[in-house]
C-alpha cells in the first residue's frame, strides 16, 4: 500500500540552483579591525600624554617651592643641547653625552654576556640535578642579596682596573636572576616528557636539545630580561665609584658641577636607554620563543 506525499513530505526548492555563477566575491575589508587598533593605539597614547603631564606637574611644582632643582624646561633645554653635539671628545674630562652613554653599553653588554652563558649553563645543571641543586643553593641565596657596590672593592683589588671591575660588577650582579629563572624552569619540566624520553631512550643531548631547553625557555627568557634591566641600573651607580667615563661618570661629575640641569637631561636619557633595550629584547625574545617552544 502506499502513500502519497503530503505537502509538508516534499522537499523545499533550493532557491540558489536557479543563481547564475559568477566570480567568487571578495572578502570585505577588514576596516573595523584596523579601526580597533587605531583607536587603542590613540587611546594608550593618550594615558600615556597624560601620566607624563602629571610627572611634568609635579615636577614643576617641586621646582617652583626649591631654587635647586631646575625646572621642566631647563631639563629640556639642557637634553636638547647635549643631543645637538653628542659625540665630541675634548680629552678625558670634556666628553659628548654619547661617548659616555656608549661606554657604559658596552660594559654592560659584556658583562651581560658573561652573566647568560654562566648563568643559563649553571641553572640548567641545578634545575636538572638534585644534588647540585642541593650543593649550589644555599650559596646562592647568601650571594645574591648582597649589594652590587659591595662587589666593587672586591673586583678593584682583583684586577688593578676600574673598567674591568664595573664590567665584573655587572657580571655577578646580572647572573643572578638569569641563573635562578634557569633552574627554576628546568626543575619543571613536565613528567610526561621526561617519560617520553625514557622511552625513546634519549641521550644527553637528545634530552638537552628536545625536552630541557625547550621546556626551559620561556624561563630563561625572563631571567635575561630581569638581569638587562638590573645591569643598566647597577651600571650607573658603579660608574660613580669608578670614575672617568661613562653615563655614572657623567651624572656624578654635573652634580659636583652644580649642573643639575644636565643630571635631570641624563636621567631622561638613561630612562629612554632602558625602554629601548627592554623593548629589543622582549622583541627578540618572543621569536626564539615561537621558534624553539610552539610546534
Amino acid at each position: 500500500m502506499t502513500r502519497s506525499l503530503t505537502p509538508t513530505d516534499q522537499a523545499e526548492p533550493d532557491v540558489a540552483t536557479d543563481a547564475q555563477p559568477g566570480p567568487p566575491a571578495r572578502p570585505a575589508p577588514a576596516t573595523g579591525a584596523w579601526g580597533g587598533r587605531l583607536a587603542e593605539l590613540a587611546r594608550g597614547f593618550g594615558w600615556a600624554m597624560l601620566g607624563t603631564a602629571a610627572v611634568v606637574l609635579l615636577w614643576q611644582l617641586a621646582s617652583s617651592r626649591s631654587t635647586d632643582v631646575p625646572a621642566p624646561l631647563d631639563g629640556a633645554r639642557t637634553l636638547i643641547d647635549l643631543l645637538s653635539d653628542p659625540f665630541y671628545n675634548n680629552g678625558p674630562n670634556d666628553k659628548g653625552v654619547g661617548l659616555h652613554l656608549g661606554t657604559s653599553l658596552q660594559r654592560v653588554f659584556t658583562g651581560f654576556a658573561l652573566a647568560s652563558v654562566v648563568g643559563v649553563l649553571a641553572g640548567m645543571l641545578i634545575g636538572a640535578s638534585r644534588r647540585a641543586w642541593l650543593a649550589f643553593n644555599p650559596v646562592i641565596q647568601v650571594l645574591r642579596p648582597v649589594s652590587p657596590l659591595a662587589w666593587f672593592p672586591i673586583w678593584l683589588a682583583v684586577f688593578k682596573d676600574a673598567p674591568q671591575a664595573s664590567v665584573f660588577v655587572i657580571f655577578i650582579t646580572a647572573l643572578w636572576p638569569t641563573l635562578i629563572n634557569t633552574a627554576a624552569g628546568a626543575a619543571q619540566i613536565p613528567h610526561d616528557h621526561r617519560n617520553v624520553a625514557r622511552v625513546f631512550r634519549f641521550g644527553r643531548l637528545a634530552y638537552l636539545r628536545h625536552v630541557l631547553i625547550p621546556n626551559a625557555l620561556p624561563s630563561i627568557i625572563t631571567g635575561l630580561r630581569l638581569s638587562m634591566g638590573i645591569a643598566w641600573m647597577v651600571i650607573v651607580a658603579v660608574e660613580m665609584l669608578s670614575g672617568n667615563s661613562g653615563i655614572g661618570f657623567f651624572v656624578w661629575d654635573s652634580y659636583n658641577a652644580g649642573d643639575l640641569s644636565s643630571v635631570v637631561a641624563a636621567i631622561v636619557l638613561i630612562g629612554l636607554v632602558g625602554l629601548i633595550l627592554d623593548a629589543i629584547l622582549v622583541r627578540l625574545s618572543r621569536k626564539v620563543a615561537i621558534e624553539e617552544v610552539q610546534p
